[in-house]
C-alpha cells in the first residue's frame, strides 16, 4: 500500500495535534493566524496533510527556540518573498 501525497489531508486536528507534540487549540491559533490552512470538511472539521504536519513541526520548533508568533509570522514571509524571487531569477537566466 503506497503511503499518501503530502498534500492529501488525512489527519485529523487531534491525530495532528498528538504529531507535532500540541493542543488542538494551539493549532487552531495557528490557522486563525494564516500559518496554517488545513482543509475543512462540509462539516468544518479539519484535515491536515502530511505537508501541514510538517510546516507544524517547524512553528514548534520555531516557537521552542524563542521566536514569538509574529516572528514566525515574517519569518515565513521572507521565505516566501525569497522563493518568488528565486523564480524571477530563474526565469530571468533561462531568457534567451
Amino acid at each position: 500500500m503506497s503511503s499518501p501525497r503530502p498534500s492529501t489531508a488525512v489527519y485529523v486536528i487531534s491525530v495532528a495535534a498528538t504529531l507535532v507534540g500540541s493542543h488542538p487549540q494551539t493549532l487552531r491559533a495557528y490557522e486563525r493566524l494564516g500559518l496554517v490552512s488545513p482543509l475543512r470538511r462540509q462539516g468544518g472539521s479539519r484535515l491536515y496533510s502530511e505537508a501541514d504536519i510538517v510546516l507544524l513541526r517547524r512553528i514548534t520548533q520555531l516557537s521552542a527556540e524563542g521566536v514569538s508568533l509574529p516572528g514566525i509570522i515574517k519569518i515565513f514571509a521572507l521565505e516566501r518573498e525569497i522563493r518568488r524571487l528565486e523564480g524571477e531569477i530563474e526565469r530571468l537566466r533561462s531568457r534567451p
